[in-house]
């Protein structure tokens, strides 16, 4: 792999026995396309197969972050006209998902700023995961009507207790050392030695320049409030959960309450079905294709289309939920997200 290597959104060099991969739509907050997962591919093929190759490096252009998702207005203009090209997206997605969390070779993820969505699956999954005090990650789906996928939920349902349920339902955003905690980052870099960490990523095996730039994080906030989580997240449906958070008596749980009651009630039953199923799995791959299932049937339902509106299109934040109550939301009405679909996601 030599060179430099430039496409319009992912841009590909060499320097020293790294290969850096950079997400360039810094004005989009380098919201991921579906060229753009091509490219990440290629350049994994071909740092794979370079023997002068030892560490893979993923960065994002601009002083924003990482990357902010899938590019959800492409995925809401194609929901209008059918699903298939969010199909072929996630289907690609997906497998370069799996793809990150099985690479033979030390695949860093330095997830300076906002990591949300699309973009944890291009970190979270990685060797060697890399936080700062600028950290923001997020899987927050339910928010525009859609549910946890690029492998969330099989993270989010093996976090320390029920934070990662937490995290799916609310779609929270969480700092570095929570981060590491929940076991979406391994490592903390102040912001301001990250270029010092990649010119010795350059040089340096990944472990060794690792060692000499990782910090103790800033303190977090869900080790306190594992005890109302645990709890409160322990209950069998979303309806209950929302009763113990305003039962509880703590403010921090009646905030939860009131955040997943601006919720699509239909992602909020499917994510908590989905993140206990992906708990139950027995492996990435098999997670990815209950989300290529779920999120299949997703794209064919009025809340995407609605959520993607009142969050990103009018930004009224006003979303018109349909149904608009949890108890409109049958066990039939989620159980449909889970049937088998015409030509799976395979590996």
């Amino acid at each position: 792999m030599k060179g430099t290597l430039v496409t319009d959104d992912v841009l590909v060099r060499t320097e020293g026995h790294a290969a850096r991969i950079v997400l360039n739509r810094p004005r989009a907050l380098n919201a991921l396309t579906h060229a753009m997962v091509g490219a990440i591919d290629a350049a994994l093929t071909a740092a794979e197969s370079d023997p002068s190759i030892e560490t893979v490096v993923l960065s994002g252009a601009g002083e924003r972050g990482l990357c902010a998702g899938g590019d959800i207005r492409a995925i809401h203009d194609d929901a209008k006209a059918g699903g298939g090209a969010s199909a072929a997206f996630w289907r690609d997605e997906y497998r370069l998902n799996a793809r990150i969390a099985r690479f033979p070779k030390p695949y860093v993820a330095l997830m300076d700023g906002i990591v949300m969505g699309g973009g944890v699956g291009l970190s979270a999954h990685g060797a060697l995961r890399v936080v700062t005090e600028r950290s923001r990650v997020a899987m927050p789906e339910t928010t525009i009507g859609f549910v946890p996928d690029v492998g969330g939920t099989y993270l989010l349902s093996r976090t320390p207790g029920l934070l990662g349920t937490h995290l799916a339902l609310t779609g929270a955003a969480v700092g570095a050392v929570d981060a590491q905690l929940c076991g979406l980052a391994d490592h903390f870099v102040p912001s301001e030695r990250l270029p010092d960490l990649q010119a010795d990523l350059a040089r340096l095996p990944a472990p060794e320049a690792l060692a000499r730039w990782t910090r103790p994080a800033p303190e977090g906030e869900l080790a306190e409030a594992r005890e109302w989580i645990d709890a409160c997240y322990a209950a069998d449906t979303v309806e209950e959960i929302l009763e113990r958070l305003l039962d509880s008596g703590v403010p921090a749980a009646k905030q939860a309450a009131v955040t997943l009651q601006s919720k699509s009630p239909t992602s909020l039953k499917v994510t908590l079905e989905a993140v206990r199923r992906a708990g139950e799995s027995s492996s990435l791959e098999e997670v990815l294709v209950q989300e290529f299932r779920v999120s299949r049937a997703a794209v064919t339902m009025p809340d995407l289309v609605e959520g993607v509106r009142a969050q990103v299109i009018d930004k009224d934040r006003s979303p018109k939920w349909a149904p608009a109550d949890l108890a409109s939301v049958t066990e039939a009405d989620v159980e449909r997200f889970f049937a088998p679909v015409h030509e799976e996601l395979t590996f």
